[in-house]
């Protein structure tokens, strides 16, 4: 009797794990975000050394909007409301959140959480682009106007097509990039401060606007400016998040790999970035760190994946900013620090500390 020996069975590989499915509560976070954002900036609105409560911002606002009388008792709060706070909070919003946006684009799709507008030098070189412009007209060139705006842009846009472009050729890692941002951010300071030292006395003052960052003397006008671009922005880059999350999460060879045109989606978003920048700088001046806090603080309170964190940002940078002028009116009322210098305080520790915990992981 002859035994058959039953050939041994090969050994099955365990099943790999289910993934793990994706966070339910991002879009509940997305929602409370934009309600706490609305409150928040509602009650900037009534912060003031003027008595204005919440009452009064929904009468001026229900006034200026649908009609009606306005009673004389109350035209002096109106007028404050209409023509001083509320655009100057809501252009405060607008530029923060279009710097936040600017910023989560730069960071991921340089994979990097270093990055911003400012210390890739994108913010400095608009601002030296804009002072060149008023300088040129001897101060006639105010805040918001088209040829400073050309000015701050075109110049945004060479220095982004410079740093990137030798950032390809040479194959440069994030840190180098970094480091080359801080070399053109020190330049085109002490290019602003030459043309400083040259301007008169009135081109001068106009020119130090922009050095310190501020909403000062925000009218309406400029709300609706900063405030379009940043909301055509933000449609336009979640149309584009998918892509984004493939070169952020795997690189470029991947993102190829799973049909992303690698190079026509970073170029156009980071152009669209620097525009973000440039627009901002032309009316509020230099405001750095919002581009970097802002993504942030948005990362870790609803995750990396962009579908979720470009709108976050939006919310947390302008939030930030809203706050920081806020700040800044109220806290040595009547003086006002610009905003810009607010920012600083808070933007550079946290800098800091993203500097450190990226060294310690690495180590």
């Amino acid at each position: 009797m002859t035994l058959t020996q039953t050939p041994p069975r090969e050994a099955v590989p365990d099943a790999p794990p289910p993934a793990r499915p994706a966070w339910r509560g991002r879009p509940a976070v997305l929602w409370a975000g934009t309600v706490l954002a609305v409150l928040v900036t509602g009650w900037c609105v009534t912060a003031g050394t003027a008595d204005a409560g919440p009452a009064d911002v929904w009468q001026a606002v229900r006034l200026a909007v649908f009609g009606g009388v306005l009673r004389e008792d109350f035209a002096q709060t109106y007028s404050i409301i209409i023509n001083l706070r509320l655009p100057r909070v809501l252009l405060a919003f607008a530029a923060g959140a279009a710097l936040s946006l600017a910023g989560v684009v730069m960071q991921g799709l340089l994979r990097n959480p270093l990055v911003s507008p400012f210390t890739l030098g994108v913010s400095p070189a608009a601002a030296f682009g804009a002072a060149l412009a008023i300088l040129l007209t001897g101060g006639s060139a105010g805040s918001g106007s088209w040829l400073v705006i050309g000015s701050a842009l075109g110049t945004a846009l060479a220095v982004s097509a410079v740093v990137l472009g030798l950032a390809s050729a040479k194959a440069m890692s994030a840190a180098t990039l970094l480091l080359l941002g801080i070399a053109l951010t020190q330049l085109f300071e002490a290019m602003t401060a030459a043309l400083q030292f040259v301007a008169d006395e009135n081109t001068l003052q106009a020119i130090v606007r922009w050095t310190f960052g501020s909403v000062n003397d925000a009218g309406w006008q400029d709300v609706t400016v900063v405030g379009a671009f940043a909301l055509a922005a933000l449609p336009l880059l979640l149309w584009y998040s998918r892509d984004l999350n493939a070169i952020a999460f795997a690189g470029d060879d991947a993102a190829k790999s799973l049909g992303v045109n690698v190079t026509a989606v970073r170029v156009g978003l980071i152009v669209v970035s620097v525009v973000l920048a440039a627009v901002v700088v032309s009316f509020c001046g230099v405001i750095g760190f919002v581009g970097l806090v802002g993504p942030h603080i948005a990362r870790l309170a609803i995750g990396a994946d962009h579908r979720y964190l470009l709108p976050f940002s939006f919310l947390t940078g302008g939030l930030l900013l809203v706050i920081a002028d806020t700040v800044g009116r109220t806290v040595l009322a009547p003086s006002v620090i610009p905003v810009g210098i607010v920012v600083a305080f808070i933007g550079a520790p946290v800098f800091i500390n993203l500097i450190l915990t990226r060294r310690g992981a690495a180590q």
